[in-house]
């Protein structure tokens, strides 16, 4: 029974029989690799259905234990009608059912949310029809694999006038991430993904600054400071991982490393955005809480 147990919460990886329970875990045996791969925004257009299958063929090259997905799945649904929304999702799911087996956890993006304000009577209004696509009961969750607890955040809200999105989390999913955070065992190291960073210097790289920078509500989480306090009661959260903003880069605070990787679609099927190539994380995490980190362009 102890043995059953023990395999349950390394995840099953330990496949090698010669490896003795008894023996304890290597600190260092890689317990995972993972994918990051966020902000595909896949449509019909700009040779985006075939770069993509590029992308997840070089993902799989890789051989990655399982892919986050950070949200910006579709090109953009916040405006659009249906038939364009259920085209764009048609081929989002043909495609990974034809080109990957690897399992995938998702998070939302911005662009995966339907706003026009002509459909608010809808049903699928909102987050509700990119729900339904995943088969997701809501838009944040948590799993344990591999020794490792991971937490995927919904970090996409109405603006206080309801006429646009800002990154946030909300009272009622805040006491959720708290709740999971005390909850966890103390020795399991966290992982977190948002598609907004929570935390990160690419919302300084701006064009034309005179004397100060503007930092929109809509580029990096509004209540970073009431996320990172939290994070500061619990050493084991190591990581966390988002996109959005289609730049990579890598910030350390108080111990906690922030990471905003580049977007599949580099800008949006065209090319480069700024230095940042279309392409995706691969991260290898380990049974002592570090991990290995990298961005990969796969064109």
């Amino acid at each position: 029974m102890q043995r059953r147990a023990a395999l349950k919460n390394i995840g099953g990886l330990l496949l090698v029989p010669s490896i003795g329970l008894s023996q304890g875990i290597d600190p260092k045996r890689r317990a995972l690799r993972i994918a990051h791969v966020t902000d595909i925004h896949l449509k019909d257009k700009f040779g985006a259905p075939a770069k993509f299958v590029k992308c997840l063929h070089h993902v799989q090259q890789q051989k990655p234990d399982l892919v986050l997905n950070g949200g910006d799945i579709v090109f953009d649904m916040n405006k659009e009608n249906l038939g364009t929304i259920n085209t764009q999702w048609q081929l989002m799911k043909g495609i990974l059912k034809a080109e990957t087996s690897i399992p995938t956890h998702f998070c939302l993006g911005n662009h995966d949310i339907w706003w026009n304000e002509d459909n608010k009577s809808q049903v699928v209004y909102g987050k509700q029809y990119s729900m339904d696509q995943l088969q997701l009961a809501r838009p944040y969750n948590s799993f344990i694999q591999g020794g490792w607890k991971f937490i995927l955040l919904d970090s996409v809200h109405l603006d206080v006038d309801g006429t646009w999105y800002i990154g946030k989390l909300g009272d009622e999913q805040f006491a959720w991430l708290e709740n999971e955070l005390k909850t966890a065992d103390a020795a399991m190291p966290v992982l977190i993904m948002s598609h907004i960073p929570i935390l990160s210097a690419t919302v300084l790289i701006a064009d034309n600054i005179i004397n100060k920078w503007e930092i929109l509500g809509g580029d990096m989480h509004t209540d970073s400071t009431r996320i990172i306090n939290l994070f500061a009661q619990y050493p084991n959260v190591k990581l966390c991982l988002a996109g959005h903003i289609h730049l990579r880069d890598k910030v350390v605070y108080n111990n906690v490393t922030y990471i905003c990787n580049g977007a599949v679609s580099g800008a949006w099927w065209e090319g480069n955005l700024r230095q940042t190539a279309p392409g995706y994380g691969l991260i290898d995490l380990y049974a002592d809480g570090t991990f290995e980190e990298q961005y990969v362009n796969y064109l």
